[in-house]
């Protein structure tokens, strides 16, 4: 059962084992690949921009944490790998339209790691994959990431990118299929990923990989994970992911400790500009549709 918002909240208001350092950051300036994206000042109207950087284990970290400064009440959005750069464009929009705050992990604390997708910042073994780190063993990761939830942001809402297709020799179904990578697909099963594809295949979920993530627990029915029902009435492409343990993604985090959690991912379509603001609006129409579906309280500013 998820927590009610403020019960959740109080998971989070206790300071961290390993805090982070805090230091403000002027997006005009500061040398990333997103942020280079943007160097217009009107872009950064009414948000504040911080580096939060800490050490836990093996590891380095650097958080961007983009807030808006007047309506601090918003969703909490997370781009957990640098190199999905839609999210970024995705949260940014986000960010400005309704509030809250923007996590976003920088590979660039590792020198010359820019826009990667793992963190390489470590002392020994392999680069760390940000979106297997939620581990209850290494409780400063979770903190810092999700500490704004104890400042009223809600709900969490994650945004990647992925590449087309899926491994096949993994999948109960469309095997068939053009060998693609990874999992992330409507036309992907196994016993944890159960699709519900989208009827009419309307914009954007004539994408088969445009998803929507819905997590639930195994002893819980599909329909008991946050907006799921929703988003299946509303024709989403729907991946109904069955958690029995961790896999250390923020998805099974959240469901573990009854947040309530989007997660939406799209088609890398790589880095040109007319490219990158195609997978930046697939992503954006999930957010929309499904706040004014299962978040309504979360108002547009404007």
């Amino acid at each position: 059962m998820r927590l009610p918002a403020l019960a959740a909240a109080a998971l989070f208001a206790a300071s961290p084992p390993d805090a982070a350092t805090v230091r403000p950051v002027d997006p005009l300036t500061v040398q990333d690949d997103d942020f280079a994206r943007h160097r217009d000042p009107a872009a950064w109207q009414g948000l504040t921009v911080s580096a939060l950087e800490f050490r836990e284990e093996r590891a380095r970290w650097r958080l961007w944490r983009i807030a808006n400064a007047k309506h601090p009440g918003g969703p909490l959005f997370f781009v957990p790998h640098d190199n999905e750069n839609a999210g970024f464009e995705a949260g940014l929009v986000a960010v400005r339209k309704y509030g809250g705050v923007l996590i976003a992990i920088d590979s660039g604390i590792a020198p010359g790691g820019d826009g990667r997708r793992l963190n390489e910042a470590v002392d020994y073994g392999r680069p760390i994959d940000p979106n297997r780190n939620f581990d209850t063993a290494l409780p400063g990761y979770a903190h810092n990431i999700l500490a704004d939830l104890a400042h009223g942001a809600w709900p969490i809402i994650a945004l990647h990118t992925n590449a087309r297709g899926f491994e096949t020799a993994g999948s109960y179904c469309n095997k068939g299929d053009p060998e693609g990578s990874g999992i992330i697909s409507i036309r992907y099963c196994d016993d944890t990923l159960i699709p519900s594809p989208s009827i009419s295949k309307a914009w954007p979920f004539d994408d088969d990989d445009t998803v929507a993530f819905a997590t639930f627990l195994a002893r819980d029915p599909p329909g008991a994970a946050f907006c799921r029902d929703a988003m299946v009435g509303a024709d989403f492409n729907v991946v109904q992911e069955r958690v029995v343990t961790s896999d250390g993604s923020l998805s099974n985090y959240a469901v573990l400790h009854g947040l309530a959690y989007l997660n939406f991912e799209t088609l890398d379509r790589g880095p040109d500009p007319a490219e990158l603001a195609l997978a930046r609006d697939r992503l954006s129409f999930m957010i929309d549709r499904a706040i004014a579906l299962c978040a309504p309280q979360v108002k547009a500013l404007r």
